[in-house]
């Protein structure tokens, strides 16, 4: 990518579009376009393609989407696999039709069946039953995946597609309703030490191992893609991921210690666990000449001092 090049980050105020926006600034692009949802909504297929031919971006990360964790997903599904469609093939569509150079389209590890071996390799995508608290998100993420490839091998169109594990830093969100475990965990640790609180109740059992990854490390393999290969490079996705795991049991009790919350954590079990382990192998983005920088200890320090500051 040129560093004149005019490029189009979708999701410019979320967690990953914002980190991508800050390193690309910081390896020099200057020339970015991006929307706010009030300004450009990505489920009208005639405004963004309106848009894509009045800016004419040469490049697009499509990092938008309608996120929640596992209450989110399993209580509006209608709406996660609508607006997630929607944006994802209005997206890479336009980006066809006006003739954008690269795209790069973020995905998410949810895409892999439920009981599929562990590390989750690449090659595993639709082998296998989805996990059922979030497979209105999952089809739409597969969807996405599956329009990048095919329009790459019918046009020629080179389009990427990332896997990234389980994401958070500064700036995720931190709504309880419709947040993710590690910053919904954040939050409830840091108001019951501020009010005192004896104990805590989380759901689930604990068991349930996860791989979270620092959003800025994301956002840094997503611009090393983009400016070093191309969809035949890289095949139909990669996962980007650090590889290691560790249950919810542990971090919670991380999470505590960091916050400084003393007290009691105690487990619902009437409540999902969803997936009991999702790790991503990391072999192919490795072997592409990346790997992740920031240790789970020291990004959720950096997370919890942002949340201390902006609160949700």
């Amino acid at each position: 990518m040129n560093k004149d090049a005019r490029i189009y980050v979708a999701g410019h105020t979320g967690l990953v579009g914002s980190a991508v926006c800050k390193k690309l600034k910081e390896h020099g692009y200057g020339n970015l376009v991006h929307r706010t949802h009030g300004e450009l909504d990505l489920t009208r297929q005639t405004d963004v393609e309106s848009f894509f031919f009045r800016e004419r971006p040469e490049y697009v990360f499509l990092c938008a989407a309608r996120v929640g964790g596992i209450l989110a997903n399993s209580t509006r599904p209608a709406e996660f696999i609508y607006e997630n469609l929607m944006i994802a093939t209005n997206i890479i569509h336009a980006s066809f039709q006006s003739g954008v150079k690269k795209l790069l389209n973020l995905g998410s590890s949810c895409i892999y069946p439920r009981e599929a071996p562990q590390p989750l390799k690449e090659d595993y995508l639709l082998t296998g039953g989805l996990e059922p608290t979030n497979e209105a998100y999952a089809v739409a993420k597969i969807a996405a995946i599956k329009l990048c490839r095919y329009y790459h091998q019918q046009y020629g169109a080179d389009f990427l597609s990332v896997m990234p594990a389980n994401l958070y830093g500064p700036g995720d969100n931190f709504d309880l309703e419709t947040s993710h475990v590690l910053p919904a965990f954040i939050r409830r640790f840091h108001e019951a030490k501020e009010r005192r609180v004896p104990y805590v109740v989380l759901w689930g059992t604990g068991k349930p191992m996860r791989e979270f990854l620092y959003a800025e490390d994301l956002a840094d393999a997503c611009v090393y893609l983009m400016r070093s290969f191309h969809a035949d490079e890289i095949g139909e996705f990669v996962n980007i991921g650090t590889g290691v795991d560790l249950s919810i049991r542990e971090l919670a009790e991380m999470i505590a210690e960091i916050t400084g919350y003393t007290g009691e954590i105690r487990w619902d079990s009437t409540k999902p666990d969803g997936m009991m382990r999702k790790v991503l192998d990391t072999t192919r983005i490795n072997d592409l000449g990346w790997s992740a920088k920031t240790d789970l200890w020291q990004g959720i320090e950096k997370t919890y001092a942002w949340y201390r500051i902006h609160g949700v």
